[in-house]
């Protein structure tokens, strides 16, 4: 693909097929919204026991099961880690710590075959103690200040985020990292506990440390603070020992905004603090605050385009744009990523340097600053490129601005494989955690120093390996490109056999289950990874697995993310039919044993590909969808994706109609076997979306209708709050492809 054969102009959407709800009259599964309801709780245990005893009591489930459960708990698994301080920090679960450990070592130990572990934190013990079901939402720590570091003081102060069940609402706990335990609120800690109108505890937003005696809230503080979203509306500086009521607004967002945050970069010498207004998906603004709490507190703008993202690392502002945009009268490219010396873009200069600018082929897909370097990962068709750019040593006003930075490489990379490149210490350091990954290949974990230019960079240092979870011999994973409909070439990557995936005789076509995954929505590009999970229950069983890069995605940058917003939508979905044709017109599959598979914005993709092209399809799998689009943007989070999808309450509703799948089905058609997954808890997705479309479907469908439906009861937008329910719930999704589409 091709950025110029992108098609970003408007078109008109294809026209939507009469639907069997009656738009004059209320809908009939509406009761179905009413997520804790007794007559929607009696339905979902209904079909889940469907569930079971169809799709869980076949040939092969078990087995299936206690494969992606062996893969979820496995102590090979590489453990991610953070560098805080003299540790590094790492939360893991496994057969034994079903809720998790948060624990640290050092990276001496970490080298060794056999870390020794240190607990700080056990997520189960403390479920238990408590009578609450918890999830790790993460931790933020606090950096000690140079002279307590120069003092020895270690690190010790950590906002611990933990959600009940595995929603997005969530609480925040001060916690003592050398006494390993929480700081109750009568000592001073500091809490953000807020008790929801339903009766949950919990609330969207969080903490973030201004200094060990400050922190900022942003939250619910009570009726009129959050958001149509739910998320927070307000920020607020709050001060140890005084009530979180009693804390001082720094910012308060108006009623259409979508969320608001605050918080302080604590580098030394570079000392700033920033509010961030999130207006809508793809539309901010940064400010930022000086003599914040104080009547003298006064807010700057950060003078960008309100689609561009701003990022500050020491004396540098970075400017990475969605659109074109052209200050002083120079035009830069959407896709591009910008440099200024922070204080002179402040002051009024906009002499800007350009670090990286798209091709037709190639993206910006991360940025990851070192001490001294930056470094960024880049895109080409979807393939790998890691860069090291090094700015001038004089960052002064008039001295750099403009001024070319140097660039060198790092030998990292090549093929199918995805390599990911974060900063150990961006403060302090310029090494960097590398992990490579492909289809095939296991991921790995190195240690790497960054180098400037005209220094060779050593290797870096292996530290970890995955096992191979599967025997990949005799597998292979290629790269192909098909034409949508308004010609453009869609990359799309295929796993599988050799014999399967190879050059095939289009007129002797494959009849292996084939599945074709895809997401299309939101920038969020979808890369070469290695999944145990997927090789064991599907690849190892002469599955072949197909991951579409359609547009909505990030793959090449903005433009083909925005050629499938709102009114063209329908681009993504023609692009994954396309796909859908292309496997079988190169004899890899038929439709017959073609399957189709997506969650959240991609289960939306999966739906649409039951009820606008189910002839291409053997079967369907439909996870944490959206499918109401009548009713999204009423429903929990979805307020914040008008941006994504459009507004279904305006004239909007004329494109809009046309990809809401629950409003797509037509009564008394066929269509191929589907699965419909989701949770309880799931407050970002709600589960009345799966649930009504499942009715619909068994209401109008008739007795040989193939509908099955799932709904876990903890998990969140995830599906499942431990790896005893993720494996259930992947396991329930292959072994229903695999029965549908053998």
């Amino acid at each position: 693909m091709t950025a110029e054969h992108v098609d970003t102009a408007p078109s008109d959407p294809p026209a939507a097929p009469p639907s069997p709800l009656d738009p004059a009259r209320p809908d009939p599964f509406a009761w179905l919204e009413e997520v804790d309801g007794t007559e929607a709780l009696a339905w979902v245990r209904g079909r889940n026991d469907h569930a079971h005893t169809t799709v869980g009591a076949a040939p092969g489930f078990a087995a299936t099961e206690a494969a992606v459960r062996e893969v979820l708990d496995s102590d090979e698994r590489i453990p991610d880690v953070s560098r805080i301080g003299d540790h590094l920090y790492n939360f893991w679960r496994d057969a034994a710590h079903e809720r998790g450990l948060w624990r640290r070592t050092t990276l001496d130990s970490y080298r060794t075959d056999a870390p020794e572990w240190e607990t700080v934190l056990d997520l189960d013990a403390l479920a238990a103690a408590e009578g609450e079901s918890w999830v790790w939402h993460g931790a933020s720590l606090l950096r000690p200040t140079p002279e307590q570091l120069a003092a020895g003081e270690p690190w010790r102060r950590a906002l611990v985020d933990l959600s009940p069940g595995g929603s997005d609402a969530d609480v925040t706990r001060e916690f003592d990292l050398v006494a390993k335990r929480f700081v109750p609120a009568s000592e001073g800690g500091f809490e953000r506990d807020t008790a929801r109108d339903d009766g949950r505890t919990g609330a969207k937003g969080g903490l973030a440390w201004a200094d060990e005696d400050t922190v900022y809230a942003f939250t619910d503080f009570g009726p009129g603070t959050t958001t149509p979203s739910g998320y927070p509306r307000i920020a607020k500086l709050w001060r140890r020992g005084t009530p979180i009521e009693d804390a001082v607004v720094v910012y308060e967002g108006t009623d259409d905004d979508m969320y608001i945050s605050a918080r302080r970069s604590r580098t030394p010498g570079f000392e700033r603090d920033l509010v961030s207004r999130s207006i809508a998906f793809y539309r901010s603004e940064t400010f930022l605050a000086e003599a914040v709490g104080t009547p003298e507190q006064r807010l700057v703008k950060i003078d960008v385009p309100e689609s561009a993202e701003v990022g500050f690392h020491r004396e540098w502002l970075l400017v990475e744009l969605r659109d074109d945009w052209a200050p002083a009268g120079t035009t830069y490219a959407a896709g591009s990523l910008l440099a200024a010396p922070a204080d002179a873009f402040l002051a009024g200069s906009r002499d800007l340097t350009v670090l990286f600018e798209p091709t037709p082929s190639t993206s910006l897909v991360g940025a990851s600053w070192t001490r001294h370097h930056l470094v960024v990962n880049v895109l080409d068709d979807v393939k790998n490129a890691v860069h090291v750019l090094t700015p001038p040593a004089d960052a002064s006003p008039g001295t750099a601005a403009g001024v070319p930075w140097t660039r060198s490489e790092l030998p990292l990379g090549g093929g199918l494989l995805t390599v990911g490149v974060r900063a150990v210490d961006p403060l302090d350091s310029d090494d960097v955690w590398v992990t490579t990954t492909g289809y095939l290949t296991p991921s790995t974990l190195a240690l790497a120093a960054v180098v400037g230019p005209g220094a060779e960079p050593g290797a870096p240092e292996p530290l970890k390996a995955a096992p191979a979870y599967f025997d990949a011999d005799g597998m292979v994973a290629v790269q192909h490109f098909a034409a949508s409909d308004d010609g453009t070439r869609v990359p799309y990557f295929v796993v599988g056999r050799e014999d399967l995936v190879g050059p095939a005789d289009p007129t002797t076509p494959g009849t292996a289950p084939t599945l074709l995954y895809g997401y299309g929505g939101f920038e969020i590009p979808l890369l070469p990874g290695y999944s145990g999970t997927v090789g064991r229950a599907w690849l190892a069983r002469g599955g072949v697995y197909v991951v579409a890069n359609i547009r909505g995605g990030g793959e090449y940058g903005p433009a083909w993310h925005q050629a499938a917003l709102r009114e063209r939508r329908h681009k993504a979905y023609e692009d994954f039919a396309a796909v859908a044709r292309d496997l079988v017109a190169r004899g890899i599959t038929t439709p017959e044993h073609l399957g189709a598979q997506g969650g959240s914005n991609g289960g939306l993709l999966a739906g649409n590909m039951l009820t606008q092209y189910p002839d291409l399809f053997g079967a369907v799998v439909v996870q944490v969808p959206l499918l109401d689009m009548k009713r999204y943007s009423h429903l929990l989070a979805g307020a914040s994706w008008v941006a994504e999808y459009g507004d279904p309450d305006t004239d909007d509703w004329e494109f809009v109609r046309t990809f809401s799948p629950y409003h797509l089905l037509e009564g008394g058609r066929a269509y191929p076997p589907v699965l419909f997954t989701t949770s309880t808890k799931d407050d970002r997705v709600h589960p009345g979306h799966a649930r009504k479309m499942a009715a619909l479907m068994l209401a109008t469908g008739g007795p040989g209708a193939d509908v099955t439906y799932y709904e876990n009861v903890e998990g969140g937008h995830g599906g499942a709050a431990n790896n005893a329910q993720a494996a259930h719930m992947s396991a329930l999704a292959w072994t229903f492809l695999r029965e549908r589409l053998a």
